[in-house]
């Protein structure tokens, strides 16, 4: 499993994520650090993949993780490096973006070159995507899923389509707005 916790310039009040590294144990890492208001198919239909998923934390996740947010967010990337990494170290890792907020992602080391002063450890696992589609700069799609029937886009990323489709068809989730944006 990996904790996403995010460094790169990004607001303290973004909230992180967790990626496991076997699509089979996302329900039950999920049910560990989050309080999950979602069916358990809903986690196997959306993970592994490009999407993350953003619930409150349980008390069990390491309150250093976000310190400044109660969400936290659950992500299976489908990159056997980092399914891989993450069977090694057989616990939470704490990642973060390889770019800076708001910035299009990263999909080789090279092209956050300028950010590995400000890092402890670059591993270059290959790159991310087939690097000529445009939907692999977006990023994950994140998904708000802390508000039990209802669900909000935090990013639209590269699944939106997807996503929202298995999130209001399949499971009837309800899209819904923050209060804030209104």
């Amino acid at each position: 499993m990996c904790v996403c916790h995010f460094t790169s310039a990004r607001p303290s009040a973004r909230g992180c994520g967790a990626a496991t590294n076997q699509a089979g144990q996302a329900p039950r890492l999920a049910f560990l650090y989050c309080h999950v208001n979602v069916p358990e198919g809903l986690l196997r239909d959306l993970l592994p993949g490009p999407v993350t998923l953003v619930m409150e934390r349980s008390e069990e996740l390491n309150k250093d993780l976000n310190p400044f947010t109660p969400l936290v967010g659950i992500r299976i990337p489908d990159h056997a490096f980092m399914q891989d990494l993450a069977q090694m170290f057989g616990g939470p890792l704490a990642l973060t973006s390889a770019n800076l907020s708001s910035q299009p992602s990263s999909l080789n080391v090279e092209e956050f070159q300028d950010l590995w002063p400000q890092l402890s450890l670059v591993i270059d696992g290959g790159p991310v995507g087939d690097g000529k589609s445009p939907k692999c700069r977006l990023g994950s799609t994140v998904v708000d899923l802390s508000v039990p029937g209802k669900f909000g886009i935090i990013r639209a990323g590269c699944a939106l389509e997807n996503t929202t489709d298995v999130l209001q068809r399949k499971y009837g989730l309800l899209p819904h707005r923050d209060p804030a944006e209104t």
